[in-house]
């Protein structure tokens, strides 16, 4: 039995029914990290020691939880008490929390075991994981291009067998994104149902933790267990969270869908479209009723996501200036040159270009030019969701334009870097759930995502649509063959 190769709910009911041990799991794991990493390069860190005493622990338990022994990554800005959490930032390098996030310790009670925790872009911001302080991610389906970012590790984890899930965060697309490029599940759960405490902030009113598994089924029973409200997040939702995983399995009402029309289609990748176009004939085939729909506002959510989201990280993002914890610069004379000189030399590139953006379009004499049109634009395209959902249960789009691009071929031209999340950003503004799966292959054998946005807090038709699409597609049947960088 290939444990790595298992599904969640695969390895879940092994270990359960005492087929293997949690102990046995955990080490097929750390095999596959140790044989793959140095070409993957998907942990910042990696938790052997320590979850191997969890592991043992777990297989002592005489009363496991619903996770017993299931080995999850998770994003590293996400804390984690005692272990190191950087977000992939020189500033926050040697950072260790005294408490850990709402979400892992959900896990933690299960008796889930964290493995390690994943590179991203640094502070959650980029689309390709080339913005980490410490090296790049690799693709696992082609060791030259990018596994998508911000949760490019998590993603890269998940794909490599080296963590049968794992958790990320999704601002604009983070977690659809790459996983649309590494060619699994990805979820962005409605704002609120899921707790940002003990998310390290980017952009608050954006940011939802999300799961990256290898099926829908693991999606659904995964964002059970991470789902519900918190007393330590003011924004998290008291809605009762369903039974995912039942429900999921339920029949589906007759579907009714909008897809994109070809003004917003427009240039877009072909092999993309003749994707996105396959995946609605099947739906079609299996008594789907397809409108199309135009969205006359989605071409402004780029520009109003890139004023709001660095608006926020510029606020969020003033808490590191070296005095309370994390990197401070030694050399320095005065209190105002400890600020410069810390922030100059622990934020990266990006970070210093958003916390610019931010700073500007907040800035007297621009914020009614800027932020407060780009908040006014949000809820008209808010609104225009609203009034798509009233006609139809489900809007059906691309998750991506393009592949996976090669490595370095977007990194000096930021523009066509924030243009790959195009199709994911919509879905954060409006605060909607959505959930990318898998469709096919390019022609180079490169995953093709197909996204579903569903009404808020209707995660649950998301997983229906998403199993009916899955087991259509049958995305399993291909394997990733990982070929060596120099090929």
């Amino acid at each position: 039995m290939n444990l790595t190769s298992l599904s969640l709910i695969e390895l879940r009911e092994a270990i359960q029914k005492k087929e293997i041990k949690a102990e046995e799991a955990l080490l097929a794991h750390l095999k596959k990290i140790e044989e793959r990493e140095n070409e993957i390069s998907a942990f910042i860190t990696v938790l052997g020691e320590q979850a191997l005493v969890q592991a043992r622990k777990i297989d002592r338990k005489k009363e496991k939880g619903r996770l017993a022994g299931i080995p999850i990554a998770i994003k590293d800005n996400m804390v984690t008490k005692g272990i190191r959490t950087t977000c992939a930032s020189r500033i926050l390098g040697n950072y260790l929390p005294p408490y850990s996030a709402t979400v892992v310790q959900k896990l933690e009670a299960e008796d889930a075991i964290v493995i390690g925790k994943t590179n991203l872009d640094e502070f959650a911001m980029g689309s390709s994981t080339e913005n980490s302080a410490f090296f790049l991610t690799r693709n696992p389906w082609d060791l030259r291009r990018v596994p998508g970012g911000s949760s490019g590790g998590s993603a890269a984890a998940v794909a490599a067998e080296e963590a049968t899930a794992a958790l990320g965060s999704d601002t604009g697309g983070s977690v659809r994104q790459p996983a649309a490029f590494c060619g699994v599940i990805g979820l962005k759960p409605t704002y609120g149902r899921v707790s940002r405490y003990g998310l390290v902030a980017f952009a608050s009113s954006l940011d939802q933790i999300g799961p990256l598994t290898r099926t829908v089924e693991d999606c659904a029973f995964l964002t059970q267990i991470i789902a519900g409200h918190d007393l330590c997040d003011s924004t998290s939702s008291a809605q009762p969270v369903p039974d995912y995983q039942e429900e999921m399995k339920e029949r589906l009402n007759p579907i009714k869908a909008a897809y994109l029309g070809e003004k917003i289609l427009e240039g877009i990748g072909l092999e993309v479209k003749d994707i996105y176009y396959k995946t609605l004939q099947l739906l079609e085939e299996s008594g789907a009723q397809l409108f199309e729909k135009e969205f006359p506002l989605w071409k402004y959510a780029l520009p109003c996501y890139y004023i709001i989201a660095p608006s926020e990280a510029s606020s969020n993002l003033a808490r590191y200036d070296g005095v309370r914890y994390g990197f401070r610069d030694p050399d320095y004379s005065n209190l105002r040159e400890m600020y410069v000189q810390t922030r100059t030399e622990g934020f990266g590139e990006e970070v210093k270009r958003r916390i610019l953006l931010g700073t500007f379009a907040l800035s007297s004499g621009y914020y009614d030019a800027y932020y407060l049109k780009a908040a006014k634009t949000r809820s008209l395209i808010y609104q225009e969701f609203q009034r798509t959902f009233e006609e139809v249960d489900y809007i059906l789009t691309p998750t991506t334009p393009e592949p996976a691009f090669l490595i370095g071929e977007k990194k000096d031209d930021p523009i066509s870097m924030y243009l790959s999340d195009i199709f994911t950003i919509t879905a954060n503004l409006a605060g909607l759930p959505a959930i990318s799966l898998p469709a096919g292959l390019s022609r180079g054998g490169l995953p093709l995502g197909f996204q579903i946005i569903g009404k808020h807090f209707h995660e649950s038709d998301l997983f229906r649509l998403a199993f009916l699409i899955e087991n259509k597609v049958k995305f399993y049947r291909y394997k990733i063959k990982l070929p060596r960088k120099e090929e």
